[in-house]
């Protein structure tokens, strides 16, 4: 076996650097998820208790098998916004009855577990990963529906949460709703399009229309319960499968119905691996403050494959992405992971070839993100690396076995691409407090601007304001620096979450359980035409 040896100098300076710098982004973070985890805020939590009721996270809880972790999703969705962190949507994954579930729950203490546009976003993108992953879908609902002042947002591309519930059926994959409250309007469609529905007494209201809009549409007069109550549609209209007395009956049954729905894993969970040899908690001194400080992605592998067992492939050629094979959790995985941030044309090629065998092999692939793009100027045109990156992303873009992305540092411009950028459909994306990305970094990007106006001004034969030019583009650099935040990015869903680094290997780790709930195959051909 091929031992990764570890250079890292946990007592020196420049570890304690940045070790400290990451610590303050873990804390500033946690602030931020702090926000998520509170809701609607005390008075609206309080009022929601006193009706007798579960918060969402209290509700997974009880759902997902004792002891056993919740992955949660996207939880700063819509930070940044004018809707609350969080988007009033709990999802992830959990393990029910032994079986790896998407699971989603709305929080009524945010505008009555109303939707705004970030929770479609996020719902769809949850419906995304359990079709990807084949995993059994629970709706956790308590929802009055659209919020209605952005439903300009919301009702046209809103149609596709029912398309996907349907698909995901058709395709085989279980869909089981929980009503604990309203669900109403487009709502009801939620447990109207689901495989299996559980209701609770005098607790579940789903109707297209509630009294008041049925009064103006018809006339007619009714009443929640007899309207859309939980009694009604299990004794009358049949929407209803299963009659629960309360909120932890209703999750019992949920759990039975999970346990009977005997859907099995493609491929059977590996045996226990050995963890690293290093510990995960050095993750926090590795990435310098400055991005533009190179590190050796070899000291993040060490500290999350198996037994720091890493199996190098071309270490000598395109030393600027390490490339090689590992198992993580007991998974095979082949690892891509920028070292000094640049992608020259040799990098380019040797990721393509290493893309193909991959899925030759039928092996997820891994990319840890440190790049600042692939490499510009003469020398490096003329060598052909526009058609050498070209390649590379080619081989990202059809591959076909399940993509892992961790931003580690940079991640700019076309490296994103290559390296599996949200664009490419990686299974997962997760970000690290210390990730950047964009176009380009925002010095570079403020410098461009100048320049070009500097050109544009010398061409029309106008003097150039260079005081105007100062603050222009300090103005630049700080808005793409503030756009470029993993918080800002995260808030935006092109990832799916912001993990403290110590945390890495057990996301992966779950993150790999659940993607061989699904078959793992990769492309036997099918790629495009790579340029020579």
């Amino acid at each position: 076996m091929t031992f990764i040896t570890s250079a890292l100098d946990t007592g020196g300076p420049e570890y304690r650097e940045h070790r400290s710098a990451m610590l303050d982004k873990l804390a500033a973070l946690d602030a931020e998820h702090a926000k998520a985890l509170a809701g609607g805020g005390e008075k609206y939590t309080a009022r929601h208790r006193g009706r007798g009721k579960l918060l969402a996270r209290e509700r997974i809880e009880l759902l997902v098998d004792p002891d056993s972790p919740f992955l949660e999703l996207s939880p700063l969705a819509a930070w940044g916004s004018d809707y609350q962190v969080g988007a009033s949507l709990v999802t992830g994954i959990g393990v029910v009855e032994g079986v790896e579930c998407l699971i989603t729950a709305n929080d009524p203490t945010v505008r009555g577990g109303a939707s705004n546009p970030w929770t479609l976003k996020k719902a769809l993108r949850a419906n995304e990963i359990a079709f990807a992953n084949r995993l059994p879908v629970v709706s956790l609902v308590e929802s009055g529906g659209a919020d209605l002042p952005s439903q300009k947002e919301i009702f046209i591309p809103g149609g596709a949460l029912f398309r996907d519930l349907t698909r995901l059926s058709a395709a085989g994959i279980p869909t089981v709703a929980v009503v604990f409250g309203n669900s109403t309007a487009g709502g009801a469609y939620v447990p109207g399009m689901s495989d299996h529905t559980v209701m609770i007494k005098e607790r579940s209201k789903v109707f297209l229309g509630g009294p008041p809009l049925v009064k103006m549409a018809t006339g007619e007069e009714s009443d929640d319960e007899s309207l859309g109550g939980a009694e009604m549609h299990a004794r009358t209209s049949g929407l209803a499968d299963h009659y629960a007395v309360d909120e932890t009956d209703a999750i019992r049954q949920a759990r039975r119905i999970v346990a009977r729905l005997n859907h099995r894993k493609a491929q059977a969970d590996p045996p226990l691996a050995a963890p690293p040899t290093y510990d995960e908690d050095e993750l926090l001194g590795i990435v310098p403050g400055d991005l533009k400080t190179p590190f050796d992605p070899r000291e993040v592998i060490a500290r999350i494959v198996d037994g720091s067992d890493f199996d190098e492939f071309k270490p000598l050629y395109g030393t600027s992405l390490t490339t090689g094979w590992a198992r993580l959790h007991g998974y095979p995985v082949g690892i891509l992971a920028n070292a000094q941030g640049v992608l020259f044309s040799a990098e380019s090629q040797k990721a393509a070839q290493f893309i193909q065998l991959a899925n030759q092999r039928d092996i997820p692939l891994l990319f840890l993100h440190n790049t600042t793009g692939y490499m510009v100027g003469k020398e490096y045109e003329q060598g052909g690396i526009i058609k050498h990156g070209a390649m590379m992303i080619n081989a990202v873009a059809n591959s076909r076995v399940p993509h892992l992305s961790v931003l580690m540092g940079a991640s700019y411009g076309a490296g994103h691409y290559g390296m599996c950028g949200r664009a490419y459909d990686p299974r997962f994306l997760f970000a690290w407090p210390s990730a950047k990305s964009a176009v380009m970094g925002p010095q570079q990007l403020a410098g461009v601007l100048s320049i070009v106006a500097r050109a544009s001004a010398a061409a029309k034969g106008q003097p150039y304001d260079d005081e105007a030019d100062a603050g222009l583009r300090a103005l630049v650099e700080a808005q793409i620096e503030s756009e470029s935040l993993p918080m800002f990015l995260s808030g935006r869903l092109y990832d799916d979450g912001v993990i403290d680094p110590r945390d890495t290997r057990t996301v992966l780790g779950l993150c790999l359980s659940a993607i061989h709930t699904a078959p793992v195959e990769g492309a036997r051909g099918g790629f495009g035409v790579f340029r020579m």
